[in-house]
């Protein structure tokens, strides 16, 4: 047994004397979209730091605690609070929490954040679906030993976010009347923000959204084939395009203003997931 798989074994073990819950699909919750989970008719919750050797999200707006219940009518494991690297974790301990919602039994990974627009044709609260991402200016979550009860030494990267569930994401939104935008995320390290002239090579590179997490989650959940889908929240526009500095108060603001159609478009979603 490799070490990494190891310790998520015994991440795990720590769950199941809790509970027994399956769930078909499993949901991370980005800044300021915790409320997604009073939607939840709960099962149990269980904190991170209740988990052994499970990493503790530390920033505001993230509660740091696996729900377990029904979504839609469909058994789903959120996590409400993610953690990120630039807390100062490993990249292998950031996919800690992803992965296990895979070896709990979720075959689909929906993975939702706060992002910076930097396609200017975003407004700060429009949603946008995931079609690609940008990996390369944080650590692959892969290196290292690799976890071959995982997956493979060289997963394939052609398509990260399942085609399929982007198509049923485009219909919840048909369906609810919820504006979608598509586009390409690309992850950062933070905690800082992007500078103007960043940004500027981010768009020349063909970035949409920029954050500090998701991108990481998606590699390591397609490393376990798992199928993958990915929405952003436009909470504010990047440096550099409008005449303002930028602050997380003003993401966790703007959220909290689209949180009924960002909850409306993900229960629908869920509700058809396949």
């Amino acid at each position: 047994m490799s070490e990494i798989y190891e310790k998520l074994q015994k991440s795990l073990e720590s769950i199941r004397k809790v509970t027994d819950f399956v769930p078909e699909i499993g949901i991370t919750l980005g800044s300021g979209l915790g409320g997604l989970s009073e939607k939840i008719e709960k099962v149990c919750e269980i904190s991170y730091k209740d988990i052994e050797g499970f990493p503790v999200s530390t920033v505001s707006g993230h509660d740091g605690k696996f729900i377990f219940g029904t979504l839609s009518g469909r058994k789903v494991v959120v996590m409400s609070g993610r953690v990120h690297y630039y807390e100062g974790y490993r990249m292998m301990e950031v996919v800690t929490p992803v992965r296990i919602m895979g070896l709990l039994g979720a075959k689909i990974i929906l993975l939702t954040n706060a992002a910076g627009g930097i396609n200017i044709d975003f407004n700060p609260g429009d949603l946008m679906l995931i079609k690609d991402h940008i990996s390369v200016f944080v650590p692959n979550p892969l290196i290292g030993q690799n976890a071959d009860e995982l997956g493979t030494r060289f997963p394939d990267m052609s398509s990260v976010y399942d085609k399929q569930l982007q198509d049923q994401i485009k219909e919840a939104a048909r369906v609810t009347g919820v504006d979608l935008q598509r586009g390409v995320y690309v992850q950062l390290s933070g905690p800082s923000y992007e500078t103007p002239a960043e940004i500027r090579m981010l768009r020349n590179l063909g970035a949409d959204a920029a954050g500090m997490s998701t991108v990481v989650e998606a590699i390591a959940a397609n490393h376990m084939g798992l199928r993958v889908a990915g929405i952003s929240c436009i909470t504010n526009m990047a440096a550099g395009i409008l005449n303002q500095p930028l602050n997380h108060e003003e993401v966790k603001a703007t959220a909290d203003q689209v949180k009924e159609k960002f909850e409306k478009l993900v229960m629908e979603f869920i509700r058809n997931a396949r």
